[in-house]
């Protein structure tokens, strides 16, 4: 069964990691995708090749959601281009981790543009659509560090708590014309970026979550076709914390 035919989606950052899970399963369920890239074109060219062989119209913007400007034209050319934009999945960010000590001020307002404030242009980008048609799913990628904080990530956790307190207050702006605003906060999630981290302290992480493992791309994605989906059509303002566990 495909739960998305037909739907078109925007996903930000979707060259690699859980941007890259999220797409794939989303364009097998029968979605159209415009997914942003910032700059590894080889990987996008890849990507919306694979995509459009799923049987779906694909096509990969370069995009830098943190600027207002490039947001809206993204959108209007999806728009053209596809002709609706019923779901928009906000997966675009960068961490710049150091203990607040040594945290540069430029480093933390880059850690907030890029996570946060490209939430808000990137929702006020699809808006005036998802008003018109009066549907749409907005889902926004935050993080377990956002929930509760961690040490040497004040700006990332900032960031990603924002994040939450955001889509809960389009939520409830918007919930009247039928679009929905949700948040998915990952735990460990295994991807090329831990890959490079040593093996005994992923071991370690592993053996800490109740479900003694990391999470996969896919689990993360499939979260987001539950909640992009009209399975989910009564859920709005909540995050859903996709962790093995980690939190409870």
């Amino acid at each position: 069964m495909n739960l998305l035919e037909g739907k078109t989606a925007i996903i930000t950052g979707a060259t690699r990691g859980i941007g890259k899970g999220i797409a794939q399963v989303f364009a097998k369920h029968g979605a159209n995708i415009a997914f942003t890239y910032s700059s590894s074109v080889e990987a996008a060219n890849e990507l919306e090749k694979e995509l459009i062989e799923l049987g779906v119209k694909a096509k990969g913007y370069q995009s830098d959601a943190a600027s207002f400007d490039q947001a809206q034209e993204l959108a209007s050319d999806v728009l053209e281009r596809f002709g609706s934009i019923d779901v928009l999945v906000n997966n675009a960010g960068i961490t710049k981790d150091n203990l607040l000590m040594r945290m540069s001020e430029e480093d933390f307002d880059k850690v907030i543009e890029v996570n946060l404030k490209s939430v808000f242009n990137m929702t006020k980008a699809v808006q005036k659509t998802m008003l018109k048609q009066r549907k749409g799913s907005i889902i926004n990628m935050s993080s377990v560090v956002g929930v509760k904080g961690n040490a040497g990530q004040a700006n990332y956790a900032a960031s990603k708590a924002g994040i939450i307190g955001f889509s809960k207050s389009v939520a409830l702006e918007i919930g009247s014309r039928n679009i929905r605003s949700n948040v998915i906060a990952p735990g460990f999630i295994e991807t090329e970026m831990t890959d490079k981290l040593d093996e005994k302290v992923v071991e370690g992480w592993r053996n800490a979550i109740p479900l003694k493992r990391g999470g996969t791309p896919e689990d993360i994605a499939n979260a987001c076709l539950f909640l992009a989906s009209d399975l989910s059509t009564y859920v709005t303002g909540q995050v859903l914390n996709v962790d093995g566990g980690m939190l409870t």
